[in-house]
């Protein structure tokens, strides 16, 4: 069992790297299922994942609390910006269908609404104090 999580986390891992090339296809969660069938292949593979910086800076509190820190927000919400912004630019070039634009900027939309309302924002504080959900 523990090669077809393996197998089914580098599927996933795939998909979010495409995903970061076309909008239309979410990066974080296949991220985020990648990340979960690779922990339940192996226990050595997970204990590296959780310890790397990318895991604790963008991906930890998220796991955990579904909250994540306004700098991780804003960097999350620049780059789907950027991304999706660049491929709305090739859409117009390319003369796509107005649809497939149309499509793209529901899905932005629901990204800002997502990661901008229903995800809680930490509050950062000084070190010797945890970090606390904001109240919406």
């Amino acid at each position: 069992m523990k090669y077809v999580y393996l197998v089914a986390g580098l599927v996933f891992l795939g998909l979010g790297g495409v995903g970061v090339v076309l909008p239309l296809i979410p990066t974080t969660p296949f991220v985020l299922l990648a990340a979960i069938c690779f922990g339940k292949s192996s226990e050595k593979l997970h204990k590296w994942f959780i310890s790397t910086q990318f895991y604790k800076n963008n991906i930890e509190g998220f796991v955990k609390e579904r909250t994540m820190t306004i700098k991780a927000k804003l960097k999350l919400l620049l780059t789907i910006t950027v991304f999706m912004g660049f491929s709305f630019f090739v859409m117009r070039v390319a003369s796509a269908p107005p649809v497939s634009q149309i499509m793209l900027a529901i899905v932005w939309v629901l990204h800002v609404l997502y990661f901008g309302f229903k995800v809680k924002t930490l509050r950062t504080v000084p070190a010797h104090k945890e970090t606390t959900p904001l109240e919406h």
